[in-house]
């Protein structure tokens, strides 16, 4: 698969996130070029301002006029916590808190009953929420203070991406923007193969 490397810019970000990604309580990890943000031509069938997620591939595509999307890559649900389906954008937050359900109290817990928003968060710089019948699913798209996993399956079922690429994707997004997520594993029936070339 070929595709143009759009290097990550600090263009969207806000005097806060630069204050507060200045220097982040986590390590800097070196994303592979092919998790990196790609200009790719997409032949599926959603319409511009979609967003699409292939958990197999651990990529998030915006899709774009013209036949073009945004690649991202991502880190995506263990597949037993994977989430899949269509939603839509619910609601957006900057510098969301966290606030652990008790299944994952339960499970990699203790945690405190709120994180407040900052680089320390697991939610990172953005949560775009996603909702399913007007009702939250609690899975987001989210930013990460782990960004070493990008590219792997090892969520707790939500989709995280670099700081960096969830400020570029928020700014792109409005509520109500229809999100497809593909389950791990199979090809949704609504879905049609692409081809991804170089543009």
């Amino acid at each position: 698969m070929q595709a143009t490397l759009q290097p990550s810019s600090t263009a969207s970000m806000t005097p806060r996130d630069r204050q507060l990604l200045a220097h982040p309580p986590y390590a800097q990890a070196s994303i592979p070029e092919a998790f990196q943000r790609h200009i790719v031509d997409y032949d599926r069938r959603e319409a511009p301002g979609t967003i699409l997620v292939d958990t197999n591939a651990r990529y998030l595509y915006y899709v774009l006029p013209q036949g073009k999307a945004i690649r991202y890559g991502v880190a995506v649900g263990e597949e037993a916590m994977a989430w899949s389906g269509v939603a839509t954008v619910g609601k957006l937050a900057e510098w969301p808190d966290w606030i652990p359900t008790r299944e994952i109290q339960e499970r990699l817990g203790p945690y405190p009953s709120r994180v407040s928003g900052g680089p320390a968060n697991p939610l990172g710089a953005r949560a775009i929420y996603l909702y399913e019948g007007g009702k939250d699913t609690l899975y987001r798209i989210h930013g990460t203070n782990q960004p070493e996993y990008i590219g792997q399956a090892i969520s707790s079922g939500c989709i995280r991406m670099t700081n960096e690429d969830v400020i570029d994707l928020y700014d792109r997004v409005r509520q109500g923007t229809t999100v497809v997520v593909l389950p791990p594993g199979g090809e949704s029936p609504l879905m049609r193969p692409f081809a991804a070339r170089a543009s």
